[in-house]
């Protein structure tokens, strides 16, 4: 038996991928006044309208009370810090070295002291018992 597939050719995916969206600030200010001004019957009609959820509103209305309107920016499409570069990198991981290996010699300059002291006086103890 043979496929009836097997000579047609494969059709790309209709289905565009989706779209993260992405609101603007003047947007949610409107939308956080609109929300609140709203009596308790009729915030979920603003959600549905808008297709929002209630923790939008939550999130820009605490970025409002801040008083910032960058805080308003998705913070989701921004970098968490700043990348540090390559130079930066190798001096953190250099300087690291540096401290860690500062910390082993004074560990042994403390322990040749205490040895030199030891021998010291096993050489006065030896010299007085002849």
């Amino acid at each position: 038996m043979t496929s009836t597939n097997q000579h047609q050719p494969q059709q790309p995916n209709p289905a565009a991928k989706p779209t993260r969206r992405q609101f603007s600030p003047e947007y949610k200010l409107r939308i956080v006044a609109e929300y609140d001004a709203t009596p308790d019957g009729g915030k979920g009609a603003i959600l549905r309208r808008e297709k929002l959820y209630s923790s939008h509103v939550i999130e820009w209305r605490r970025a409002r009370d801040a008083g910032a309107l960058t805080a308003l920016a998705d913070k989701r499409t921004t970098a968490v810090r700043p990348k540090k570069s390559a130079a930066e990198v190798d001096n953190e991981t250099l300087r690291r070295k540096v401290e860690r290996l500062e910390r082993d010699l004074a560990a042994n300059k403390a322990a040749l002291e205490v040895m030199g002291k030891a021998h010291a006086l096993l050489q006065l103890l030896a010299e007085s018992a002849d």
